[in-house]
């Protein structure tokens, strides 16, 4: 099911948003670090939450090891 903005419905965990919010405040794409430092959140759960949020289309890869927020990751934060 889809809600109107055209996400897929998935609520998303407190996690997410932060990791989300974090990269849609950044200016260019960030690595892992910048991610951790800027969510407060242990190393290891903000890679295996990037690495899920990017199979879902959440999250891209526009750099070798940096991360940025999608168009879709930006849908899934206004739900």
């Amino acid at each position: 099911m889809s809600c109107a903005c055209g996400c897929k419905g998935e609520a998303l965990t407190d996690e997410q948003k932060k990791i989300l919010e974090a990269l849609a405040n950044m200016v260019d794409p960030c690595g892992t670090k910048d991610v951790v430092a800027a969510t407060g959140l242990e190393s290891k759960l903000v890679t295996s939450r990037i690495s899920a949020m990017k199979k879902k289309g959440l999250i891209g890869t526009p750099v070798r090891c940096k991360h940025a927020i999608t168009e879709e990751g930006r849908a899934a934060l206004k739900c």
